[in-house]
Parts: structure tokens; sequence; C-alpha cells
């Protein structure tokens, strides 16, 4: 399959560390371990060469688009999820998968080449050094992983589009293909606009759609962190009782350089903040100034302005709202 596939979901470490409070941790402690990354290299997330605050924890999370007998991924999605004790607040951070940046080794490349290139470490490595900004933990989510986790919290609500309609059913068939289930009801599509319950391979095609409504890329990060909240929301929502069935669907398709004890800190962290609701911005800014859209070696990237990392910093360490996201 092209690389023209969605961008893959990656709210899967944000449910196991901000939505299962931590008196239900107890029982999935051990479990959790069997995400631990064990082979990976953390050379680049234990250093502190960039700029962090204390108080202040940024998670690189990062959706694979590969598939199964592929020895290299491109990582499709790309987010920064910053737990704020400081300023109280959460924040996710979406990364353009056309920035262009520099790398180790590999010359100046697309941002989502990064991680097929050199795996997640590179990845880390040039999100640090290009943008300037500490990166202390990383999530690796498989795509599979995205029906499943839906469907097992029975769908979640989306407000979708009237513009959006006809591409989103245009790739339904090929969502509910993957969809290997023995039990799985009759294919269903969308029939009208408006908020309403997908379930997973719906809300699959729904992050796939890069056509019928304005503003490209950034619309379609918007999709996904549409997606991501209805995922929190359908957790926080969830029985305490169905929390097993929903860690033993989650482990399979993610991996982490954090430890159990790890996670139970920065879980412990947010509950203290308090307030789940997740402030959103897009970088590079894509208004012309700060960035712009160009071809070079024949693919169209964009190149941002060293000054608009300011803007960056800003949002992640002082809850500055660009103007661009407000």
């Amino acid at each position: 399959m092209s690389n023209k596939i969605l961008k893959r979901i990656v709210a899967l470490l944000i449910i196991l560390i901000i939505m299962i409070p931590a008196s239900a941790f107890g029982f999935v402690y051990f479990k959790l371990n069997s995400m631990y990354d064990s082979g990976g290299d953390n050379s680049t997330t234990s250093k502190n060469d960039y700029k962090a605050e204390e108080g202040i924890t940024n998670i690189l999370l990062c959706g694979t688009d590969g598939r199964p007998g592929e020895k290299n991924s491109r990582s499709d999605a790309m987010m920064i999820l910053t737990v704020d004790s400081k300023n109280k607040s959460l924040k996710l951070t979406s990364l353009a998968r056309d920035t262009y940046v520099s790398t180790s080794g590999h010359g100046d490349v697309k941002l989502t080449e990064a991680y097929a290139y050199g795996g997640i470490n590179l990845l880390a490595e040039t999100i640090e050094r290009n943008f300037e900004l500490d990166i202390q933990n990383y999530a690796i989510v498989d795509f599979y992983s995205f029906m499943d986790i839906i469907d097992t919290l029975g769908g979640i609500t989306i407000d979708v589009k009237q513009n959006e309609i006809k591409e989103l059913n245009k790739f339904i068939p090929e969502t509910y293909g993957w969809n290997t289930k023995d039990n799985k009801e009759p294919i269903s599509y969308i029939q009208s606009a408006g908020e309403q319950k997908l379930n997973g391979y719906q809300a699959l095609a729904y992050s796939r759609i890069r056509k019928g409504s304005s503003g490209g890329a950034l619309e379609r990060d918007k999709r996904q962190r549409q997606v991501i909240e209805g995922l929190m929301k359908g957790v926080k929502d969830l029985p305490m009782t169905k929390y097993p069935k929903l860690v033993d669907t989650i482990l399979p398709y993610v991996k982490t350089n954090m430890k159990p004890a790890e996670i139970l800190s920065v879980g412990g962290r947010v509950l203290k903040i308090g307030n789940f609701n997740i402030t959103q911005m897009e970088f590079p800014i894509d208004d012309g100034v700060n960035s712009k859209n160009v071809r070079i070696n024949n693919k169209s990237v964009m190149q941002f302005e060293p000054s608009s990392l300011d803007i960056l910093h800003g949002f992640i360490f002082e809850n500055i709202m660009p103007e661009k996201n407000k």
C-alpha cells in the first residue's frame, strides 16, 4: 500500500498515561511492562541538549505505516504530547510529515523519512535538533491497533462534515477489508453529515481523507486530533470493569521507552493537573510567513523559518497559543 495512507492514530499511549485512573494501574502494572522497548536506543532521549523545563515532559508519539513483511516503514503520524505541570495543562503538537529537516548521516529529507532511515532514535534526534526541543520519552504505535481500540470502546463520536462524506465512504471498503475478524458485521457507509458514532473501520477511513475539504495536510491533522479526542472521551466513559480488555487490546501494538513506573509517574502528574482538555497546534505554521511549501529534488516539502521555533516553544513551555491555531 502507498504512503498516502492515513495519519495513524497515536492516542494509545495517551489512553494509558492519562485516562486510566492511578487506582487501576495495579492490575495492569506487569502487563504494561510488555510495552517496554528493551532493545531500544535511549541515547537521544536520555540527553538534555535542547530546551527543557522542570515540570514539563515531552513525549514523542509515532504512528508507523508499516505492513507485515516490510523492513522499513515511515512514521506516518508524529505528535508531541506535552504534560505540563507548571502551567497545569496538556498539549498536543502535530508535526507535519513533509517538514524539510536535516538528519545525521542522511542529509536533508522529509521528517516522515527519518524513521525509515534510522528508527525512533533518528526520528527523535532529528526532531530535537531541528526544533531545538528536548524529547524525554517516546511511544511507537502500530497501524493495526486503530480499529481494534475503537471497536473495544464501542466506537467514537465524530462530527462528520458534508464535504467529507464522499471521500470517507471511498476508503471504507478497503478499511473494512483490513478487519479480519470472523464475526464482523456487514459493511456500513456514512449516510449523512453531523455528529455520529463511527466504528473502527469507519474512523480509520475518516482519518484517511485527503481531499474534499480545504486546508490539505492541516485538515488531515485536525481530523486526526479529533479522533484522538474521541478516543479519550470514550476511555473516560469506559467502566473500570472493561479496562482489562482495553489494555489487552492495546498492548500488542505499542512500544515505548517508558517503564511501568515511569508511566505511573507521568499518569500521577496528569491526574494532579485535573484538566483533561488537550490544547492543540500544528507545526510548522502554514501561513506563508512562518513556513512555505516548495519543491526540492522533485519533492514537495515544507520549509519553516527558524524564528518560528519561538512560537513552538511559546506554546509548549508558556501556554501561548499561536494566532493561526486560535
